[in-house]
């Protein structure tokens, strides 16, 4: 990436990252130690769900101001606060039920707001003059392989600062880390302004090359937000990768807590979890290494379609696997090798399929569906496990994930095949 406003967006999502794993560590402990009680440790993380799965309704006007550095920085900036409220609550009255909410509230929605307006800041940028082809992709595929090295070094590193300095002072650090990523953040320009300074369109006035008129590039502030629906309006590859993302979110839950309720059943409680997503972690931070480089030439929707049925498959395996720690680690791996080509794809799908005020939308339905996805499952998952058993769940789900891929493709026939109907007028054509 030459463009150094891409640079800053990637470094703030790798700061980001790397500072929320940290706490991760500490703050269920400091919860813990204020108020006495293990339910209040799931507080924060269960009150920050709330706003990203409801943020498609109250997102809709703040996301057509979030088109420029200084606009994020200021969501960054009431991040701080946020984060804030326990570590100062600790230090003066105390953290209770209600900071813990207020917490996750806050943290919860600048989340929702960031993620799908950074992306698509990204993109947007990466369109501007001087930038070769499928920058975007390339950007976007960057800033998940720095979100996902965060997942390697960062817990563990986030355990040896809470041995050394405690878990309250990790909570400053914190949002210490946001508070620099906001003032990155304010170098980074809005399109409008960095397209100005790249070049001035020329828009040929009347017939001749001789008179040209300079158009600014319009104010994406001035664009309504559309629905996810006129987004996805002959649109079906975006709608099936949204969907399977949204699918795949959905049943993350039989892996993240399957493999650890798997363990408990088979008397090796924490090993089974650990295994799997050493392996998932290793192999998915490992590709993610060589997907930016070919990102270009990566087929979108069989991409997509692999990585679940990939991803559905390792499911399938993973009972079958346990209790051995080897075989669990290599299945998981090899799930986890076509995910962060399959996600590098959607992203490309709604770069190339999108622009403006579509394109935050496309990128908040992404959020929505698959971390918003992941928290339903996540709330529902453990009953269902203790009602049927973690392998049975990890087959039902695993096979979902493959059905769904395949009812997929064959929406996707069926949509290309009416199409190819209407332009002709003569079905047989297809069978020639």
């Amino acid at each position: 990436m030459r463009h150094p406003h891409l640079v800053t967006l990637t470094a703030t999502t790798f700061v980001t990252w790397t500072g929320q794993r940290i706490t991760a560590v500490a703050l269920p402990l400091v919860a813990l130690d204020q108020t006495g009680d293990a339910w209040t440790t799931g507080l924060v993380g269960g009150f920050a769900g709330l706003p990203l799965l409801t943020s498609g309704w109250w997102g809709r006007r703040l996301r057509r101001h979030l088109v420029s550095g200084r606009a994020l920085a200021a969501v960054l900036a009431v991040q701080v606060l946020g984060l804030m409220l326990v570590p100062v609550a600790a230090a003066t009255v105390g953290v209770g039920a209600v900071v813990l909410c207020a917490t996750g509230l806050v943290t919860g929605a600048t989340s929702a707001l960031l993620s799908p307006a950074q992306r698509a800041l990204t993109a947007d940028l990466a369109e501007l003059p001087g930038n070769g082809p499928d920058v975007g992709a390339k950007a976007l595929a960057w800033q998940d392989l720095a979100h996902r090295v965060s997942m390697i070094f960062a817990p563990a590193l986030g355990a040896w600062l809470l041995v050394s300095w405690g878990a309250e002072p990790l909570l400053w650090w914190e949002a210490a880390a946001v508070a620099l990523a906001a003032v990155a953040m304010l170098t980074v320009p809005a399109v409008s302004a960095a397209s100005t300074a790249a070049r001035v369109e020329l828009v040929e006035t009347e017939p001749g090359l001789d008179k040209l008129d300079r158009r600014e590039p319009a104010d994406p502030r001035d664009e309504e937000a559309p629905s996810l629906r006129s987004v996805l309006r002959g649109e079906p590859e975006l709608a099936v990768g949204l969907a399977l993302a949204g699918v795949g979110g959905v049943t993350w839950f039989a892996f993240a807590l399957g493999l650890a309720l798997l363990g408990v059943e088979l008397d090796r409680p924490g090993e089974l979890i650990a295994a799997g997503m050493a392996g998932y972690g290793a192999a998915t931070v490992g590709v993610s290494f060589v997907v930016p480089l070919v990102v270009h030439r990566v087929p979108r929707i069989p991409a997509i379609i692999t990585s679940w049925v990939v991803f559905g498959l390792a499911y399938l395996a993973l009972p079958m696997a346990a209790p051995d720690l080897l075989a669990v680690g290599v299945v998981s791996a090899v799930g986890g090798l076509a995910m962060p080509f399959g996600i590098a794809a959607l992203n490309a799908l709604i770069v190339e399929r999108t622009t403006g005020a579509g394109r935050r939308t496309a990128f908040t339905a992404e959020t929505v569906l698959h971390a918003g996805g992941a928290s339903l499952g996540l709330l529902v998952g453990g009953g269902l496990i203790g009602a049927f058993g973690a392998g049975p769940v990890l087959v039902v789900t695993g096979g979902f994930q493959v059905l769904a891929c395949a009812a997929a493709v064959l929406w996707l026939r069926a949509r290309r095949r009416s199409a190819r109907v209407r332009r002709t007028g003569h079905p047989r054509d297809l069978y020639v």
